[in-house]
């Protein structure tokens, strides 16, 4: 249980802590224009995509846009195939994704979600947990893996998420294992670009529930795998 105080003692707290949080806001937009004024870098290699209409490009997806955010979902096989189910993690994710992704059209903003799985499984899934965003395999692409490491002797030891950071290289095999993140694409002149991508806790933002738990009395209260399909609990 916290220390219990005063209502005189508690506003004194909450107004200094306020002053601490408009300083956070001010960094999380300057941090944002900062986002915005990286380098493009040109997309040179073609990919394919499943889709419930056909077959499609990257410049497909941008759907008639500009812009294109691509989150890549997991939904990795195990040594018994494909699963029914994709990533808790990614899965409490896109329940926050859902009912945002309406407003980024108006913006000229196309956001998709990407898994190596075959369509069907992914569609049935989908349907399980009554998402409507739309979801693309890139099953015999190696999108999502280009977009987990940047460099291709990083794709040749299986290192690199997140930008190398020394625990992931440790843990984890990108060519092996699929990973959650964020990529964002511009497309000007007929030419994508990739802008941006974020993986692990640089996603935080997205996680819609967190951002409700970090105000509640005692936080996020975390444990390991605590995640569950909203199916399940």
């Amino acid at each position: 249980m916290n220390s219990v105080g005063s209502r005189k003692e508690w506003l004194a707290a909450r107004t200094s802590l306020l002053a601490e949080e408009k300083e956070l806001t001010r960094r999380s937009d300057e941090l944002a224009r900062k986002r915005q004024a990286l380098p493009w870098v040109a997309v040179e290699q073609d990919y394919a995509f499943e889709a419930e209409d056909g077959t499609k490009t990257l410049v497909d997806l941008f759907d008639g846009r500009s812009q294109l955010l691509v989150y890549h979902f997991m939904f990795g096989a195990t040594v018994d195939g494909w699963p029914d189910a994709g990533c808790p993690g990614c899965s409490y994710t896109a329940d926050s994704l859902d009912g945002a992704v309406v407003h980024l059209p108006p913006r000229g903003v196309t956001f998709v979600a990407v898994s190596r799985a075959p369509l069907d499984n992914l569609q049935a899934y989908r349907r399980r947990m009554g998402w409507g965003f739309p979801w693309v395999s890139a099953a015999g692409s190696d999108f999502n893996l280009d977009f987990a490491v940047f460099t291709e002797e990083e794709r040749k030891t299986g290192a690199g998420f997140n930008f190398g950071t020394p625990k992931h290289a440790a843990e984890i095999d990108v060519r092996r294992d699929e990973l959650h993140g964020l990529s964002a694409f511009a497309l000007e002149d007929g030419v994508v670009y990739h802008a941006y991508s974020a993986y692990a806790r640089g996603l935080d933002g997205l996680w819609g529930m967190y951002q409700w738990l970090d105000r509640a009395p005692k936080g996020r209260n975390e444990t390991a795998g605590w995640w569950r399909r909203r199916d399940e609990y």
